[in-house]
């Protein structure tokens, strides 16, 4: 408290009348304080105190009181303090020279003390400026939305100047008869207003315009730029998130129109595949009105000669600018000029080091594109051209399991029809040919060829067996609910099936079933010590469900090279998902749904 007094004192305007009361009253305390000092002290160093006196009222109230401070202590000294005492006489040349250097020097402390008074005060002003400044720094700087801490920084704003009220509108507001708008600016564009009442004093308002609108002018310019930069980067983390998810190519094209659009504030922007024969195709598009019309219709393709930007990128593979659509006939300059577009940037769109698309961004004629536009699209289509890469590697990698698995499914129907029309009628020939033999042949040997037609016969049930478990022929006969039945009567471990109302099923979908129970079930024999497998499968108009539950040991791992992971291979093929639930002792439980 003791160090903000002189502050306080230099923050009101000093009274003329005030000072010079206050003069007064000081001329009259040094005056009655001298009498006591003049039988030891020189009347001639009397004076000091006067001009002590002058100083202090100078500094305190400004120059004019200590100006009349000053000549009042001279006439004061004069009168009470040099001999002969009560007495005006100014006769001799001392006295007269002694009054002359008082009066100049305590004229002179004046001055002094004025220009210490001024120089205080701009110290204090500059103080309060910087302290201001600090304030609303970690007030916009710091806030987590820009919109929400400009109501405190007016309120300290009006703080700082005493002033009624200051409102600070982050938009673009006319002075009325109440208030006085002065912008806020960021560069050449009004990013805010500052609202203040009426009727304030000039100082106050030049100080307003020269100190406080530059630095908030800086400060909100500062806090937009990092608000977009925050921005931005969660943009970017939200789309990197989609990408490295596996998220589907068109979920990732529309996020990344729509956050680029949002962020450069732009009317249009757009994402076009380059195709092979000089078109291009428009894969997504966002625009700044909610998608109530499209610019260009999706899936649309368009000559790349019609786009003058798209042109540029794919001739030179590098970032384009286009400032004007005024010139042209084509389709495409027409409909940007019935939608106002009058600029637009392109930037590539690279998968593994070629060129595959283009990005565009297009704007009004009276929205300029942002600053470094294109090395902020960049960042964007680098990500896009990440999504692709990894969206191709993925339907080729399905494609390649698909080819494999079909190829394992043909090798199995064509080797269980080579068993069945080939070795198996061999067998069952040779039998009927040892039947007849033994038949013919005398006693001691028709036991033999007996035996032998038994073991020819047991043969073949094996043979039959076999050729079952490569491709039963009861799928494709009788289709997928006889073929369950017939895995559910062979299985060691008891199972309770139901099936019911499940009807024809593509055969891909009906195999990919049939070897998942089967494989499921030869697990279980194996592993679970099981008591009984229940067997669920629904069919609806989304997908077929498949629910495969037992009650043995649990703890399957498809980590650690289980049939498992065939089966999560054959699922995933034809676009299946298969999730597994094994804790241990509580057993195993597999739900797989395939879309229809």
């Amino acid at each position: 408290m003791q160090a903000r007094l002189p502050s306080l004192m230099l923050r009101k305007t000093p009274s003329l009348k005030v000072g010079v009361l206050a003069g007064a009253a000081c001329v009259a305390v040094v005056t009655m304080l001298l009498f006591p000092l003049r039988q030891f002290v020189p009347s001639n160093s009397l004076g000091v105190v006067y001009l002590l006196g002058v100083l202090l009222i100078s500094t305190a109230f400004g120059l004019r009181p200590g100006l009349a401070t000053a000549v009042a202590s001279a006439v004061a000294y004069e009168y009470f303090h040099m001999p002969p005492f009560y007495r005006w006489t100014l006769t001799g040349d001392g006295e007269m020279v002694t009054i002359l250097v008082f009066l100049a020097t305590a004229l002179l402390a004046g001055f002094v003390g004025d220009l210490a008074r001024s120089r205080a005060v701009e110290a204090e002003e500059q103080r309060r400026t910087a302290d201001l400044a600090a304030d609303l720094a970690h007030l916009l700087l710091q806030a987590g939305d820009l919109r929400t801490a400009l109501p405190a920084a007016a309120q300290r704003l009006a703080q700082a100047l005493e002033l009624p009220y200051a409102v600070i509108r982050p938009e673009v507001v006319a002075a009325d008869e109440y208030h006085v708008a002065l912008p806020l600016r960021d560069g050449a564009t009004q990013v805010a207003t500052l609202l203040i009442p009426t009727g304030l004093p000039e100082s106050t308002l030049m100080r307003l315009h020269e100190q406080v609108v530059t630095s908030l002018q800086a400060l909100l310019g500062a806090a937009c730029d990092r608000e977009a930069v925050a921005e931005e980067q969660a943009a970017l983390r939200r789309i990197a998130t989609l990408v490295a998810s596996g998220a589907d190519p068109t979920e990732v094209f529309n996020a990344v129109t729509r956050e680029l659009g949002r962020i450069m504030g732009t009317r249009y922007t757009d994402m076009n595949r380059f195709e092979s024969d000089g078109t291009l195709t428009m894969l997504s598009h966002w625009d700044d009105h909610g998608g109530r019309d499209h610019f260009v219709p999706l899936g649309s393709r368009w000559p790349i000669q019609d786009m003058p930007v798209a042109k540029l990128v794919w001739q030179t593979g590098k970032p384009a600018r286009r400032t004007t659509f005024d010139d042209g006939a084509g389709e495409f300059l027409k409909r940007a000029r019935e939608w106002a577009l009058r600029s637009a940037v392109g930037s590539p769109i690279m998968v593994e080091n070629q060129l595959w698309g283009v990005m565009i961004a297009f704007s009004r004629a009276e929205d300029p594109q942002p600053e470094a536009i294109e090395e902020r699209m960049m960042k964007f289509t680098e990500l896009l051209g990440t999504a692709i890469a990894n969206a191709q590697s993925r339907a080729e990698l399905t494609a390649s399991r698909a080819r494999i698995i079909a190829a394992a499914d043909e090798s199995r129907r064509r080797i269980e029809r080579d068993l069945h029309d080939g070795a198996q009628q061999r067998l069952v020939t040779l039998g009927l040919e040892l039947r007849a033999a033994e038949a013919m042949a005398p006693p001691d040997l028709r036991a033999r060829l007996s035996h032998l037609v038994e073991g020819l016969a047991g043969a073949v049930e094996d043979l039959q067996e076999l050729s079952r478990g490569l491709h039963p022929a009861m799928l494709s006969k009788g289709g997928l609910c006889p073929a369950l039945k017939m895995l559910a009567r062979r299985s060691s471990v008891p199972v309770k099936l139901n099936v019911n109302n499940v009807g024809s099923q593509p055969e891909r979908v009906e195999a990919a079933v049939y070897y998942i129970v089967s494989e499921a079930l030869t697990n279980t024999a194996k592993h679970a010590q099981a008591s009984v497998v229940h067997i669920d499968l629904t069919v609806d108009d989304m997908a077929v469900r498949l629910c495969i539950r037992d009650d043995g040991i649990g703890g399957a791992d498809p980590r650690n090279g289980s049939g498992l992971i065939g089966l999560k291979d054959r699922v995933a093929v034809i676009g299946g998902e298969m999730e597994i639930t094994s804790p241990v002792g509580s057993g195993t439980s597999l739900l797989i749904t395939i879309p229809c």
